[in-house]
């Protein structure tokens, strides 16, 4: 109910003395009781504030629970770029194995995940083409020698002006043309990789590189076309990582930086590369560039292209403040560590009259102090604190999930 103060105390002056005295003594009364109850409520939410920052444990949970403190330390930590990207290989370390000619799948001889070394019959085609082809070369052949034959014998007669120089030209021309004849066919047949020697119908595929036999795309007595890859041949040897790294971060990059990485889907097990190129495009409308990182060959074992990973690319290297990684705390969108408070006044326990005195345990308080996170490296977090706090506070770095929790639970311990 609200009271109009300066229309009461015109009335109280209109009024007979004793009736003044009366109404003065009312007024006041009533301002006190307004004044004590604005000083109750600024108390309450004083608490109130004063209960979401802070956290009480007994000596006996202190110890249940396990918390550890320490101090704020100078650490040489690495500021990184974090990236995603997967493994890959040259394209020189892969090939798609087709067909130059196309035929009958005779024979397959490998199956997938063999390793195969160079030039490995995968499988065999048929096609009677071929015998043609060693045919032309047969006969040319033959036709090379007997010409070459002529020719020595046309142009000793043609120095001694024995027969006409023409007929020495003639021969010359055909010996020419039949060595042409006898080379193509050859070349076509090396091709093939079949032989000038015999006659088969078979052309074996061959493996281009050393390797692993991926996708096999062919059936036995099924047709091989060609310009169709019939198997995959991978070379792991040389593995490397294409990362996705974004336009604001590319300032940072550099060739020769070292990167640490984890396979995404895999053991946490990290393994170490480095940078040797950066593109000078973006990959699509992705607003990434990727940068490509070598990986040791001894770490490569074990990998195969296609493996998502998630990598750290360690910038610069700088001594910062730091706390252990597990005493920094999110909530919400802020995060925190956990201070504990040295001299904080406990508040008597207060008993009803004919309540006997017990003994209670003796609390240990702390107060969550918010910070800003930054380079995490070796198990440290760089911190900087919001509010300045005094360079020797004990701060939590085992337990403050815990803390956290009971904070936010109300963050009050009941006697």
């Amino acid at each position: 109910m609200k009271i109009n103060l300066t229309a009461k105390i015109a009335e109280i002056l209109s009024q007979s003395p004793q009736r003044k005295l009366a109404y003065s003594l009312l007024l006041i009364a009533y301002c006190g009781i307004l004044n004590s109850c604005n000083e109750k409520k600024t108390e309450e939410i004083h608490e109130e504030e004063k209960s979401q920052t802070e956290v009480a444990l007994t000596e006996s949970q202190y110890k249940t629970v396990g918390i550890e403190t320490g101090f704020v330390e100078n650490r040489n930590l690495n500021k990184i770029i974090k990236a995603n990207g997967y493994t890959t290989v040259p394209p020189q370390n892969s090939a798609e194995v087709s067909t130059l000619i196309g035929g009958t799948v005779k024979d397959i001889y490998v199956l997938e995940g063999t390793f195969v070394n160079k030039g490995k019959v995968l499988a065999t085609i048929q096609n009677l083409e071929v015998i043609e082809m060693q045919e032309d070369y047969h006969s040319a052949s033959a036709n090379v020698e007997y010409l070459q034959l002529e020719y020595n014998r046309q142009k000793t007669l043609s120095d001694e002006n024995v027969n006409p120089r023409k007929v020495f030209q003639e021969v010359k021309a055909k010996l020419a043309a039949e060595r042409a004849r006898a080379q193509a066919a050859k070349n076509k047949l090396e091709a093939l990789n079949v032989s000038t020697k015999g006659s088969s119908s078979l052309v074996p595929i061959v493996a281009p590189i050393n390797g692993y036999v991926g996708k096999i795309n062919i059936a036995k007595g099924a047709f091989a076309d060609t310009g169709v890859s019939l198997f995959e041949v991978v070379d792991n040897s040389q593995m490397h990582l294409d990362l996705n790294v974004y336009e604001k971060d590319l300032g940072s990059i550099s060739i020769g930086q070292v990167i640490d990485f984890v396979l995404t889907n895999q053991s946490n097990k990290s393994i170490k590369g480095k940078i040797f190129g950066i593109n000078k495009s973006f990959s699509n409308e992705s607003k990434t560039v990727a940068v490509h990182a070598k990986i040791d060959p001894a770490d490569a074992k074990g990998l195969i292209p296609g493996m998502y990973v998630s990598a750290n690319i360690n910038i610069t290297n700088a001594t910062v403040p730091a706390l252990p990684k597990d005493a920094v705390v999110r909530n919400a969108d802020k995060y925190f560590v956990f201070v504990q408070e040295e001299s904080h006044t406990e508040e008597k326990h207060k008993h009803t009259e004919g309540e006997k005195e017990e003994s209670h345990e003796k609390e240990i308080h702390f107060k969550a102090v918010e910070v800003m996170p930054g380079t995490t490296d070796l198990g440290f977090t760089e911190v900087k604190f919001v509010d300045k706090i005094d360079s020797e506070a004990k701060i939590v770095t085992k337990g403050a999930f815990y803390l956290l929790s009971a904070m936010k639970g109300g963050g009050e311990h009941e006697h």
